[in-house]
């Protein structure tokens, strides 16, 4: 059974994943769930996703949710091109690295909160659009300094890894905001060094995009 993701094109989270399943060369199906329109809160949708929220994975008959814990299954179930170090020390520091995005970036950033703004503070796009450069650059800048004394080209050394599968994401929004990278010169090289693998570049937004 071919496992089924359920998707929305410019999701943070869900981009994670399809840029994981390429690089485990797990072939799936994805089922576009428009986060513009309301989609998720689909009572459907919610049936298999108590949170409304994407992405969901259906595997093997599972449902799975939250991006970390897919990757995880999936770099446990497809340990081919491992996402973190073996190495407890080293794989903890990863792991703060991918945090320091999924944790503290992205969910202040995501559409609900903006929406909120908007809905329960009458913030305009222009404020809605300084809020998410705000904490995007706090992000970033954390996260350039976490990476300094890496050896490139990938934040994971020679290959990518759990933290550069976080940033690339980040990186694609920084860019639609309009977001100068030239303070994150290691992260930019990083995001360079992904862009020239084909798994990754596949799973680029406007690589999914659905068309019409």
């Amino acid at each position: 059974m071919t496992p089924v993701l359920y998707d929305y094109w410019r999701s943070s989270a869900a981009y994670r994943v399809r840029i994981v399943l390429n690089l485990k060369q797990v072939a799936y199906d994805s089922v576009a769930i428009d986060l513009t329109t309301g989609a998720q809160r689909d009572p459907a949708y919610v049936a298999r996703n108590p949170q409304g929220l994407v992405p969901a994975l259906n595997i093997g008959g599972a449902m799975l949710t939250q991006s970390l814990a897919i990757i995880d299954y999936l770099d446990t179930a497809y340990p081919a091109t491992p996402m973190l170090p073996r190495e407890p020390l080293a794989r903890a520091r990863v792991f703060a690295q991918a945090l320091s995005v999924v944790a503290d970036l992205h969910p202040i950033d995501n559409l609900r909160v903006l929406n909120r703004l908007t809905d329960q503070f009458g913030a305009d796009q222009a404020a809605r659009e300084a809020w998410y450069v705000h904490w995007i650059e706090i992000g970033l800048t954390a996260l350039e300094a976490m990476t300094a004394d890496g050896t490139g080209p990938f934040l994971g050394g020679d290959t990518p890894n759990l933290a550069d599968v976080c940033l690339v994401p980040q990186i694609y929004n920084a860019r639609r905001f309009g977001v100068s990278l030239d303070p994150f010169p290691r992260l930019l090289a990083a995001d360079t060094a992904a862009a020239a693998v084909t798994e990754i570049a596949a799973a680029h937004p406007d690589r999914v995009k659905p068309v019409g």
